[in-house]
Formats: structure tokens, C-alpha cells, sequence
């Protein structure tokens, strides 16, 4: 039976971090070009648990658990674009391991934090890989916001919080997929654990309670900042994508100069958990590694 422990056999984990408020809990695997991987908003590092080994092979490859997530730092909110709290954690993380330039793969969340390095901080970036990419603000009347199933995700998220129970988490995140089947007990288990944490509860009841506010519209990444990248992009998007349908990724890859996309079939929120084979191919091929 696949399991996370068996999949992270050859990795390590490390905490890395000189400012306490910056400090980062990272699984780490493989030598060489840097590859960071960005989990989404209340996720965690093993959010790519079925990718490390392998893409270890071909390079050194990081995944960090966000600040406020999983066992990071859990800093005071600050005022205005807190967004970027997590921005200056990756510059951070980046700095103490002597890694002057990284590709960077961020998957919803981490998307958007990809996005803000590409467009405020491109001198540190080599390529970006935007999975199922959360973050953007389309004026294109051809782009579905899908509104309603970031409703429905903010509810599933605050009810998993308010009662920390297994059955309100298993139904979080299977939100993520489009099979349920890819929901496995110990993924349940591991996210009950971690969001258990009193300073990690608290903290991600603030973010959920401010991410879907009206409040984050001015951070929302507009057309023309998304059309002045000049990083390398792979658009990794998803059949089932339960919001920001595929009309974004085609509009998203448009946008950006010269960017790539390619769309992993029957998969949703998550493509590197529920096709982590494909996954890893096409990454590896848009980073040039064979």
C-alpha cells in the first residue's frame, strides 16, 4: 500500500531559518539546480510527498511548509498585503541555503507566490511552474471565476477547523481531487494532526477568514502585470480544476510571454498527488532534465 512515509524513504527534513518569524520546516531531496515546491493555502510540505523522490533524482528540491501552515513559523498578520509575508519566507529560505536563483513550482497558493517573485522579484527566479494557479484577475468575459466553489471551499476549510474532526477534513480536501478515492487515511490524519496545533488553528482561521475577502482583490495579480513576466512558464492546469477552469489556464498561458501549457486529464485541485507520474515528466521536460 502507498503510503507518505513509504513515498518520503530518502528525503530529509530540516528547519531552516535565521529569523525566528521566517523559520521553515523543509523536506528536502536531490543535489544540484534548485527546485522549490509551494504547497496551496492550508496544505502542507508532504502536499507533494509523491514527488520528491523523483524529481530528487534529476536535482535538489525543496518543499517547504508555508508560514502559519504545517509546522513553520506562525508570525503576528501584518497589516495591508500579508501575502508577501510569504514571499519574503521563500527569499528567505532561498538566502540561507546559498541559493541565488531557484525554479520555483507553486501549486494555488503557491501560485500566487510564484507570481509575486516572477513579477517583484524575477532576478531570483530560473523558471515557474503555475499548477491549478490562484492569485490572478482576469478581465477577459471568457474566464468563469467559478465564485461559488471558493465559497464552498472557504466553508469546507473553517468547518475543518471549528471542528477538527475527520470527517469535516476528509471533506476539505476532497475538495482537492476529482476522485475521492485519492483521499487516503493517512493524508486525513496527517492534516487533522497538523491543523490540531493551537497556533496553526488559530492561525489558519485568520487566513481563511481574510484570503476570500474582498480585502485581497488590490493583491490580485492583473492582466497587465501578468503579460510583464519574463520567466520561463509552464501553465500546469487540470480537467477538473474546481475553480479557475481551463478557459484561465489557456487566458493565463496567453497572458504570459511565451509560456507553455499542458493540461493533466482526470485529475482536480491536485495534479502532483492524483497523476504524480505525469506530473514529474512534464515538469522535468519543462526544465529541460531528462
Amino acid at each position: 500500500m502507498r503510503t507518505i512515509h513509504y513515498d518520503l524513504l530518502g528525503t530529509q527534513t530540516r528547519y531552516v531559518g535565521r529569523d525566528p518569524d521566517l523559520r521553515s520546516r523543509v523536506l528536502e531531496a536531490g543535489e544540484g539546480d534548485a527546485l522549490i515546491l509551494l504547497h496551496g493555502g492550508g496544505g502542507h510540505a508532504e502536499t507533494y510527498s509523491r514527488n520528491l523522490v523523483h524529481l530528487g533524482s534529476k536535482l535538489r528540491v525543496l518543499a517547504p511548509d508555508f508560514l502559519w501552515h504545517g509546522l513553520s513559523a506562525t508570525p503576528a498578520y501584518r497589516e495591508g498585503n500579508w501575502l508577501r509575508q510569504f514571499t519574503e519566507q521563500i527569499l528567505h529560505l532561498m538566502d540561507c541555503e546559498g541559493i541565488d536563483k531557484a525554479s520555483v513550482e507553486g501549486e494555488s497558493l503557491g501560485a500566487w507566490i510564484g507570481l509575486d517573485m516572477a513579477i517583484n522579484y524575477p532576478d531570483r527566479l530560473e523558471r515557474l511552474i503555475l499548477n491549478t494557479a490562484w492569485g490572478m484577475r482576469f478581465d477577459s468575459d471568457s474566464v468563469d471565476e467559478r465564485s461559488t466553489d471558493l465559497s464552498d471551499l472557504r466553508a469546507r476549510s473553517i468547518e475543518g477547523l471549528r471542528n477538527l474532526d475527520e470527517a469535516a477534513l476528509r471533506s476539505r480536501l476532497e475538495w482537492l481531487v476529482h476522485d475521492p478515492a485519492h483521499v487516503t487515511d493517512e493524508l486525513v490524519a496527517l492534516r487533522l494532526k497538523l491543523w490540531s496545533r493551537p497556533e496553526v488553528r488559530t492561525a489558519l482561521t485568520t487566513y481563511y477568514e481574510h484570503v476570500f475577502s474582498p480585502e485581497m482583490d488590490p493583491y490580485l495579480f492583473d492582466e497587465d502585470s501578468l503579460r510583464g513576466i519574463g520567466t520561463p512558464t509552464l501553465v500546469l492546469w487540470t480537467e477538473h480544476n474546481p475553480f479557475h477552469g481551463v478557459d484561465a489556464a489557456r487566458r493565463l498561458a496567453e497572458l504570459i510571454p511565451g509560456a507553455q501549457l499542458h493540461v493533466v486529464q482526470g485529475a482536480g485541485h491536485w495534479p502532483q498527488w492524483e497523476n504524480p507520474e505525469e506530473h514529474d515528466h512534464v515538469v522535468l521536460e519543462f526544465l529541460g532534465i531528462r
